[in-house]
């Protein structure tokens, strides 16, 4: 009995091992492939920014344009200190009790990390307001012309769980800084649709440059790197 619980074991750490290759091989292999690499690049349009802390990566769009005003969706007096110089707003989606719950990696459960990989919790958009961004390794600039635009605004909104009027629905007290705030989203977080994932199709959606897949922010970050 013991032989056989130890194959047993050895056999599923086996599954595991490989399963966790493939996962990686895959995720390296798909970041690779490019989607929208050959769209035609406005020389004057309204720029985005796609942001990363080395982990996760958010879209950065302007608050309050002729083409779209994000105020009519979200409420800056929600922010610990709301700031009337903010001009830009960054939008990260990802699992609900990983954002809420994780502030920092030392505060990763393993209850947390499961519930994320599996799907098995609810779904968040994080909202972060700048007052300027700058162009960098972690920081990448991206001209959209309005229909693009247009475009990812609404992908973008459709993140958005809604009330019954339609608003959308702010998280009662979750901040990391005096500068973000949370609302319930859509979707559901798994191993195959990250956060990273969600900025790619948001990407793809406008027709900007992409991904074929990829789990990671380093797939994205390296298509938008100036080249050496």
């Amino acid at each position: 009995m013991g032989r056989q619980i130890l194959r047993f074991i050895g056999r599923a750490l086996l599954v595991l091992v490989s399963f966790i290759g493939i996962y990686l091989l895959a995720a390296w292999l798909l970041s690779k492939v490019p989607v929208n690499a050959g769209a035609a690049k406005p020389q004057d349009g309204i720029p985005i920014y796609l942001l990363s802390n080395g982990v996760h990566t958010d879209l950065v769009l302007p608050l309050a344009i002729t083409e779209h005003d994000w105020r009519s969706l979200l409420d800056q007096n929600l922010l610990a200190e709301p700031d009337s110089l903010a001009r830009w707003v960054a939008f990260g989606w990802g699992d609900k009790g990983f954002y809420l719950n994780t502030p920092t990696w030392a505060d990763l459960t393993a209850s947390t990390a499961l519930k994320a990989a599996f799907g098995l919790s609810g779904t968040a958009m994080h909202i972060t307001y700048h007052r300027s961004l700058h162009e960098g390794p972690v920081c990448h600039r991206i001209l959209l012309d309005p229909e693009a635009y247009g475009r990812l605004v609404q992908y973008i909104a459709n993140g958005f769980a809604r009330g019954a009027s339609e608003s959308a629905t702010p998280i009662a007290g979750a901040h990391d800084t005096d500068s973000d705030v949370f609302y319930e989203a859509t979707g559901r977080y798994h191993l195959f649709h990250t956060c990273n994932s969600w900025t790619n199709e948001g990407l793809k959606a406008c027709g900007a440059k992409a991904c074929l897949w990829t789990p990671f922010q380093g797939g994205l970050m390296d298509l938008y790197a100036p080249l050496p």
